[in-house]
């Protein structure tokens, strides 16, 4: 992303150097390149609506995972009479009786892993936006990991597809999915897209600023004439 300049030793990101990446394929071409040659995708130096975009996926997703916890992720009907668990409430009911693993696995895959990434994606967004100093390299990272993680969040949705489609012992008992199931996958989605909006290159930006304000090595004297005089 960056490399450094000969002679005053100050970073030269790829946007100073006339580059622009392609956000589809990670392919380099030369500034002022209408679309990528190799994946047709346009070619964009930075999206000045990206964080806006950000905000808006990350406010809606977050809207949707309120109501995920609070109402029955799971409605179950036994000899007439339904009842109905949360998230967390069926993690708890599977641990009392000892399937601990799977409640662990539901826990992290539906509470831990959707928490993270809400405050993955604030956090380099509002870094960007304010331009707080920081490790650049240490934030592309965790851009990739919530980009990572993100696919995994559906296990409790799979999980009631799963169950709704095999356990429907007509009038005896019926699984349905609770309508936090959809409120759920909604989430999970608005938070995907809130992720793939944010512009990773702009984390870069921050490296020519830092360097600019970087006072300049002063310039070592040459005293070996003084010394033979």
């Amino acid at each position: 992303m960056s490399e450094q300049m000969p002679g005053n030793g100050r970073l030269l990101t790829a946007r100073e150097a006339g580059l622009v990446t392609c956000t589809h394929c990670a392919k380099v071409w030369p500034m002022g390149t209408p679309e990528c040659p190799r994946c047709g995708k346009a070619l964009v130096s930075r999206d000045e609506r990206a964080l806006s975009r950000v905000w808006a996926w990350w406010l809606a997703g977050l809207i949707c995972y309120v109501p995920a916890n609070i109402f029955p992720m799971l409605e179950t009907t036994y000899l007439g009479t339904t009842s109905g668990n949360s998230i967390v409430g069926g993690a708890i009911l599977l641990a009392q009786h000892g399937a601990i693993p799977v409640a662990l696995v539901i826990l992290i895959a539906s509470v831990l892993i959707p928490v993270t990434k809400f405050v993955a994606v604030a956090y380099l967004a509002v870094s960007v936006r304010h331009g707080w100093p920081s490790d650049q390299l240490k934030q592309t990272q965790l851009y990739e990991f919530v980009e990572f993680i993100g696919r995994w969040s559906m296990i409790d949705v799979f999980v009631v597809a799963v169950l709704a489609g095999l356990v429907q012992l007509s009038s005896i008992m019926a699984i349905h999915p609770g309508p936090a199931a959809v409120n759920f996958a909604l989430s999970v989605i608005f938070t995907m897209f809130s992720a793939q909006s944010f512009d990773s290159r702009t984390i870069w930006d921050n490296i020519a600023e830092e360097s600019a304000e970087e006072p300049a090595a002063a310039p070592v004297a040459d005293h070996s004439k003084d010394i033979h005089s």
